[in-house]
Formats: structure tokens, sequence, C-alpha cells
């Protein structure tokens, strides 16, 4: 399995996301061409809806567990038929244990040093975090340093209005939460955001 077989390269965040919600929020996201999704395990009943969109999602798609802080939790987000670890730190324990069980691996990195050390270790990419406040420039300097395989994936304050400022800075693809998903969001809008953002990394 390798990362940039799942296109478009946008991973939803879905930060707050309920089982009762999560059918008809995944239903309107892949509906707008995304195909990867992250449920946050710092929220109760994250890992009910990693399996309700296990259940549903095209055969192109991945759903996986973000905010992966423990060997456990992967394990956990594994038997629930989540595929992809997200997390907001670099554990190597935790890469090592994701890459054992075939998942994709995706490392929180602030610095090159954690960057090259979470690729040395097999991570698939790296979540560039928090990219907000790093900036796009900062994506760029450490891209310079980076294997040309390396991916890199900003994650945190990344909208449809930055998306182009992103991309010029080399980003490979991008995590997006709150500019994206809310709790409670109607679907139809769900979905217009979506498209919106897709849009955006195409243009």
């Amino acid at each position: 399995m390798n990362i940039d077989d799942f296109q478009p390269p946008l991973v939803a965040i879905l930060r707050g996301l309920t089982p009762a919600e999560a059918p008809a929020v995944a239903e309107a996201l892949f509906r707008s061409g995304l195909r990867l999704l992250e449920v946050p395990l710092n929220r109760p009943g994250a890992l009910e809806c990693i399996c309700i969109i296990d259940g549903m999602k095209p055969a192109d798609a991945l759903v996986g567990g973000g905010t992966i802080l423990s060997v456990q939790e992967v394990e956990s987000v594994y038997e629930h038929g989540g595929r992809v670890v997200i997390a907001p730190n670099f554990n190597p324990d935790v890469v090592r244990r994701a890459k054992e069980l075939g998942m994709l691996a995706m490392p929180g990195v602030a610095t090159p040093t954690e960057a090259l050390a979470a690729l040395a270790a097999g991570a698939d990419a790296v979540k560039w975090f928090p990219a907000e406040a790093l900036g796009p420039l900062g994506l760029r300097s450490v891209k310079t340093i980076l294997p040309p395989q390396a991916r890199v994936w900003p994650v945190g304050g990344v909208s449809a209005g930055n998306l182009g400022d992103w991309r010029r800075a080399g980003a490979d693809g991008v995590g997006i939460g709150g500019r994206l998903y809310e709790p409670g969001l109607p679907p139809a809008e769900l979905e217009s955001r979506a498209r919106e953002l897709l849009a955006a990394w195409r243009a």
C-alpha cells in the first residue's frame, strides 16, 4: 500500500464525529471525491465511527485514526478497519507497529530532525504540524533537505484560501479539519466545502 495511490491527497479530519453522524458525513465526503478520512481518537465513539466508515467506503478509499499516541491505539484502529495512522507527534514504536500491520503511517513533525527520523523509521509521509504556526516558508525550507521521495502534508489551518500557498511551498498533500468539518454541519454544506477544497487543490 502506497500513500500516493490514494488521490486526491487530501485527508478530511473528522474531529468530534459521532456514530450517528458518520454514515451521512462519510457519504457526503466520498461523493465529493475525497478518499482519505481520519477520525481522531481523542473524542468518544471514534473507533465505532471508523468501523462504520470502513463498512461503506469505496474500494479506492481509506479510513484511519488520528491523534494516535500509543501502540495500543494503533492496534485498536486496525481491529476496527482503519488502515491509516496519523499522529500529532513522532513515536517510533507507533510507526513501527503500523507498518508491521500493513498500515500507512503519518507521524507529526515540526523540525528537519524529526522529519528525517520519522522517514528513516518507515513513515509513509510526515504531517507538518502545526502548519499554521510553521508556515509555508518553513515547509519550503525543510523540503530542500529531505529526500526527493519524501511526502510532507501540512495540517492545521489549511483552507481553500491558502491551499495554493502550501502547494507552491511543496506540500504533497494536506489534512483539513475545522475548515471542512464541524459536528452538526449539514451534509450538503460539508460536500460543498469539500468540493471547494478539491477545486483549490487542482487549481
